[in-house]
């Protein structure tokens, strides 16, 4: 210390004090990180490492078991994460059975007689809680869920960041507001995706989530008995739109009855997460409107150009989609004091008994 030689080493002794409290919170910070804590409480893709480290494989050995047996709960799975973050954020509010106060989201329109898998991720929470008791989130397993089901159908895989919070309460009116339609049109769902901080690359990349999974009658029989298909483009010539892709699926969906049934989103790989859903849509092979509507434009048109670019090339897509899921698994998040851990995810844990 230069103040030594002066006779003064009270200057010497604040200086050495500071730069050891400099120290501290660096080694400290550094720890937060190791240990999977985020210093302004978010999330982490480590959150877990101290408290629960054997989590994440918890889910996948569960998420493996049940996509096994059936494979098309795969797409059932990454369907309640998506309409979890939809509505009041990723915080598992969609999980939540009727209680007092609580009206369950899972009455909404889009989620009736619809959403399947809860008792999935019952049994996981269950194995979870007897190995780490209240600390992994139903948020948090709703996310790992969605990126388990989709690598197992040869989709791409991607770190998840947790730490999020359970929440308090659930919104059936947002649930019904928030949820993008069947027969959105190409407006309306990039106003529903900016409503939710996304853009057109993440409604395009997160569209493709339909590459699994299938929908019912009543969701897109209004296209096959009120309206045309809309016209080829004419200038590409590599990819035709079937004439006979309507009359198939009427043979599947008659006027009258049968809104119940199911037809894959995708009939040419149904089970497999690939870009063969792009395919689709740009040979008019659309089942949902909303799905049509994402090329209804000209090739150089934004959203439309992201659709044949996805067709082109599966790498470009999976990347995208990693990107955009990762973000949409940030929507409105609980995190540190807010909210809660459940002990029981249908329940908040001052209604579980």
């Amino acid at each position: 210390c230069r103040y030594i030689n002066e006779g003064d080493n009270k200057p010497c002794l604040q200086e050495r004090e500071a730069h050891q409290k400099m120290a501290k919170s660096f080694v400290l910070g550094l720890l937060l990180v190791l240990v999977g804590v985020e210093a302004d409480g978010g999330l982490s893709p480590h959150y877990y490492k101290e408290t629960c480290p054997l989590a994440e494989h918890i889910i996948r050995q569960n998420v493996e078991a049940v996509v096994y047996r059936d494979p098309r709960l795969a797409a059932s799975l990454l369907r309640l994460h998506f309409h979890d973050c939809f509505v009041l954020g990723c915080d598992a509010s969609v999980l939540l059975d009727d209680a007092d106060g609580i009206v369950s989201e899972k009455n909404a329109v889009p989620n009736l007689n619809s959403l399947r898998g809860f008792e999935v991720i019952d049994s996981i929470k269950a194995v979870l809680e007897e190995a780490c008791p209240l600390t992994v989130s139903c948020a948090d397993i709703l996310a790992i869920v969605a990126r388990d089901a989709v690598h197992l159908r040869g989709g791409p895989t991607w770190e998840v960041y947790s730490g999020r919070k359970d929440s308090l309460t659930a919104s059936l009116s947002e649930a019904n507001k928030r949820i993008p339609a069947p027969n959105f049109t190409l407006d309306m769902l990039i106003s529903n995706f900016h409503d939710q901080g996304l853009d057109i690359v993440d409604l395009v990349s997160l569209s493709g989530s339909h590459t699994i999974g299938r929908s019912r009658c009543v969701s897109f029989k209004g296209r096959l008995y009120g309206q045309d298909p809309i016209e080829p483009f004419e200038e590409h010539d590599i990819y035709h739109r079937y004439s006979e892709f309507f009359s198939s699926l009427r043979s599947a969906c008659p006027p009258s009855g049968g809104d119940g049934t199911l037809v894959p989103l995708d009939l040419k790989t149904p089970r497999r997460f690939d870009n063969q859903y792009f395919h689709n849509l740009v040979r008019g092979n659309a089942l949902l409107l909303s799905d049509d509507e994402l090329i209804a434009g000209y090739e150089d048109d934004g959203v439309a150009s992201l659709v044949w670019a996805y067709a082109r090339d599966q790498e470009l897509f999976f990347r995208h989609y990693r990107s955009s899921i990762v973000k949409m698994g940030s929507i409105n998040v609980l995190t540190g004091e807010q909210g809660e851990v459940r002990h029981h995810c249908r329940y908040v844990n001052a209604y579980y008994h």
